[in-house]
C-alpha cells in the first residue's frame, strides 16, 4: 500500500485515476495535489487526426501541452504547417492548433504536466 497521509501523497500510473481509450492508444491520468498528469500511449500507425480528432469533427487538438518523452518517437505538426519530431527524453512543449503520429514502429509514451487533464476527453 502506498502511504496517503493530508500533506504527503505517492501514486502510480499502475492505479490510475482514470484511462480514456481510443483506437490505437490509452491516455491515463493520475491526480496528485493540485495537478492532473498524463500517460499517453500510442501504437505505432496512431495519428491524432485520424484517431481522436475524426470522432469530433477537429482537424486539429487545441490543448496546450507540455511533456516528457519516455519512449518511442512522434511528429507533431502546427497548423502552420511547422513539423518537428520528439523522442526518448525530450521535454516538449506544443501549443493549441496542431496533429501528432506516432513515426516509425516503436510504440511512443510520453508523461504530460499541463493538459492532461483536458486531453482525449470524450
Amino acid at each position: 500500500m502506498l502511504p496517503n497521509y493530508d500533506d504527503f501523497l505517492i501514486k502510480r500510473f499502475e492505479q490510475p485515476d482514470e484511462v480514456r481509450t481510443f483506437e490505437k492508444g490509452k491516455f491515463e491520468t493520475v491526480k496528485i495535489g493540485s495537478m492532473t498528469i498524463g500517460r499517453a500511449s500510442y501504437e505505432p500507425g496512431w495519428k491524432w487526426s485520424e484517431h481522436m480528432g475524426a470522432a469530433t469533427g477537429a482537424a486539429f487538438c487545441e490543448v496546450e501541452h507540455v511533456g516528457l518523452v519516455v519512449s518511442g518517437c512522434a511528429a507533431c505538426q502546427m497548423k502552420d504547417g511547422r513539423c518537428y519530431e520528439m523522442r526518448a527524453g525530450d521535454l516538449f512543449y506544443i501549443g493549441p492548433g496542431h496533429d501528432s503520429w506516432v513515426v516509425g514502429d516503436e510504440p511512443y509514451v510520453s508523461l504530460h504536466f499541463l493538459g492532461a487533464e483536458h486531453y482525449a476527453q470524450r
